[in-house]
């Protein structure tokens, strides 16, 4: 049976409560962010590189000159890099609402091209950021008027106080896994975590594969059930843009946010070292271009940039996904104004 286009007058029946409920927290985000002294800035898409991490996929496309001679570009994956620049510029407090795109993700909560809500703070804390991320998913309730996230049978109270679980914990908590004695600096034990692990792997998998799957298949599941949880605190080698914790050099300023087992942000304590930070993205690209065969050029001009910026704390939040939550919608597409065909 053909499925009827998002267009047709019935389905759009269907899906504008969802999108006027979309419209409806958009703004209240905006005036949460004006209230508070941020900046809404728009960066640019098309970028000289999409981001550095070995599992994010891009969109490429040529940029041609007047001239006629092509230079390579691609659609950000995240605004990040262009924020990070603002921050360098003098700008302290930023947000980002835009689309940004990744290839190679389309499930029930993802698509190629989605909504990204992104925001700095110079000179605080992480600690700052997870609060802010604590009172938007509230805020996001609060407008449409939801006192229960729902999502494939699993519940969270969005007014309810968060839980917090560092990644060691969570891993100990669900999995049974002793995640520190396998870490030593930004140096892991693949060997020590495999004796651990409790589920399937390969002999070809690394610390990192492992490590992936224990989360997805163990402690995933049980984050954000009740009330959200805030999972930080990552191993210093899973840490990406983040800086390494004062109190251990094992472990990362780093979080994510899950509410129903879903995961709704991504933030960290910003890593500012451009030497470091460039030897984090070869390892990343180095990885990628082993498993996907292929690499993306590194930023050289973020690279700069952070050798001007400021300590800073920045978060990315998935809007749609707490849209969805926060309206009851079971599926990306219904709180997109415009899904990708």
């Amino acid at each position: 049976m053909k499925i009827s286009p998002w267009f047709t007058p019935e389905k759009h029946k269907d899906r504008r409560p969802f999108l006027l409920a979309r419209n409806r927290i958009v703004a209240g985000i905006r005036q949460w962010f004006g209230e508070r002294g941020f900046l809404e800035v728009d960066c640019a898409a098309l970028q000289v590189s999409p981001g550095n991490e070995t599992h994010l996929h891009a969109f490429g496309t040529d940029l041609i000159q007047p001239d006629g001679s092509h230079q390579r570009r691609y659609l950000h994956t995240s605004p990040e890099f262009a924020c990070k620049k603002l921050l360098a510029a003098g700008e302290t407090r930023i947000f980002n609402l835009g689309h940004v795109y990744r290839n190679r993700e389309r499930t029930l909560t993802h698509s190629p091209e989605f909504t990204m809500l992104e925001w700095y703070r110079a000179h605080e804390p992480y600690a700052a950021i997870i609060e802010d991320c604590l009172a938007l998913v509230s805020l996001a309730a609060d407008i449409s008027d939801t006192k229960r996230f729902r999502w494939r049978g699993k519940q969270a109270d969005p007014s309810a106080n968060a839980e917090w679980l560092s990644v060691a914990w969570a891993f100990e908590k669900y999995a049974g896994v002793d995640l520190l004695e396998t870490l030593d600096g930004n140096r892991s034990d693949r060997d020590a975590l495999a004796k651990q692990c409790p589920v399937h792997f390969t002999d070809s998998d690394s610390w990192s594969d492992i490590f992936s799957r224990i989360l997805v298949e163990k402690v995933e599941p049980n984050l954000g059930n009740g009330a959200v949880t805030v999972l930080y605190e990552y191993p210093a080698v899973e840490a990406a843009l983040a800086r390494v914790c004062a109190h251990d050099g094992r472990i990362s300023e780093r979080f994510e946010l899950y509410a129903c087992g879903v995961e709704l942000a991504n933030g960290f304590g910003e890593l500012t070292d451009p030497i470091e930070q460039r030897r984090r993205f070869v390892a990343e690209m180095d990885l990628k271009e082993k498993l996907y065969g292929e690499r993306y050029p590194i930023d050289e001009e973020l690279l700069e940039a952070l050798s001007l910026m400021p300590p800073a704390s920045g978060v990315a939040l998935g809007l749609d996904r707490l849209i969805m939550l926060a309206t009851g919608a079971t599926r990306i597409d219904q709180v997109l104004w415009t899904p990708v065909s």
